[in-house]
């Protein structure tokens, strides 16, 4: 009897410290079995700290929108439009449904399809929905350079077109070598942007553009972000949303971020914790002018990548004033050449 007491009296001490261990582990490292609510991004020694519940709280629909295109173009990158076998250059235009106007202005300007550069030049408007009637639907079957995504068109919400840009660019576009991004009311100056990427040295392990460098959080105006919501002082470093350029090896780590990183509601802020947390390098250059030409003349254009703040008529006829440039040099250059070959 007394050694069957014993027994019982060691299994019940045996039980008690399997449960006592057991729990000690649930305590000491929760950190193991649960992903922690904040992330931790480090830049030139400096720390950002990304809080998820506050993204949830402030903003729960950038977090759990599922990108759902209403227009697709998943065959755009697999058309091959030059017989020369070309590398891809993909212009991604964000646009409102509305402006039917500026998109039909870039078709003939500087976004139009062509062999230009050493690279084949191919365009897509990215676009979200519009409670307004508009003809972006039938822009979109006739033309067929519209991406369309079944949200609403605002200004957070462009948060939501780099990101579902970057999963379409995931899945339909692995092959173009660069992507220029940027809107609609830019001039971009296609011959000094192909010569831009062909001089640059390593210019596949940058994104380039017009880089802000811990620039100021602003608490009101059109760019205002409350300090219950981001209490920091400065942004990470990121380009600037008006024109950028992205290399084919940088998409798939942005993207991959993506998958994770919560969305900020300022799409250029956005970009930049993107390629924070995917530990990518910017290259600043003056000639991407998001802020508007120093002066109205067609020398500072032809040095330009891009150009922000000019009206849409200017657009066409600045484009149309270096094309007739462009012509010129090729004729003289092809006369300068006929001559060599006569006194040869």
């Amino acid at each position: 009897m007394v050694g069957r007491f014993r027994c019982c009296r060691s299994q019940r001490i045996f039980v008690i410290c399997l449960l006592g261990l057991a729990l000690a582990v649930l305590l000491l490292s929760p950190h193991q079995s649960r992903p922690s609510k904040y992330a931790h991004f480090n830049e030139s020694n400096f720390t950002f700290l990304y809080d998820r519940g506050i993204h949830e709280a402030f903003y729960p629909h950038l977090q759990h929108y599922q990108c759902r295109e209403v227009v697709s173009q998943k065959a755009l990158c697999q058309w091959d439009l030059s017989p020369k076998g070309l590398p891809l250059l993909l212009l991604a235009i964000t646009s409102h449904p509305a402006s039917h106007s500026r998109r039909s202005i870039l078709r003939r300007t500087w976004a139009r399809p062509r062999d230009v550069g050493g690279f084949q030049l191919r365009h897509v408007f990215l676009l979200a929905m519009d409670p307004q009637p508009n003809l972006a639907l039938h822009e979109s079957d006739t033309l067929g350079d519209i991406l369309m995504w079944d949200f609403e068109e605002s200004h957070h919400n462009l948060s939501l077109k780099e990101r579902c840009f970057l999963q379409w660019m995931h899945r339909h576009c692995q092959q173009a070598a660069f992507v220029f991004k940027g809107d609609d009311d830019l001039f971009v100056n296609i011959e000094a942007l192909t010569e831009y990427l062909h001089q640059t040295p390593n210019v596949s392990k940058f994104i380039h553009g017009n880089v802000h460098y811990r620039s100021a959080v602003q608490r009101w105006g059109k760019y205002a972000v409350s300090r219950a919501f981001y209490p920091m002082l400065v942004y990470p470093n990121f380009a600037s949303g008006g024109g950028f350029i992205m290399p084919q090896p940088i998409i798939p780590k942005l993207y991959n971020a993506s998958l994770w990183v919560p969305v900020f509601p300022m799409e250029d802020v956005y970009v930049g914790f993107l390629a924070l947390a995917a530990g990518l390098r910017y290259r600043h250059d003056k000639h991407f002018r998001v802020w508007g030409p120093p002066r109205d003349e067609l020398d500072v254009y032809q040095d330009s990548v891009v150009v922000h703040g000019i009206s849409m008529e200017r657009i066409e006829e600045v484009w149309k004033q270096i094309q007739r440039v462009l012509v010129r040099k090729k004729l003289s250059l092809a006369t300068q050449t006929t001559k060599n070959i006569r006194t040869a």
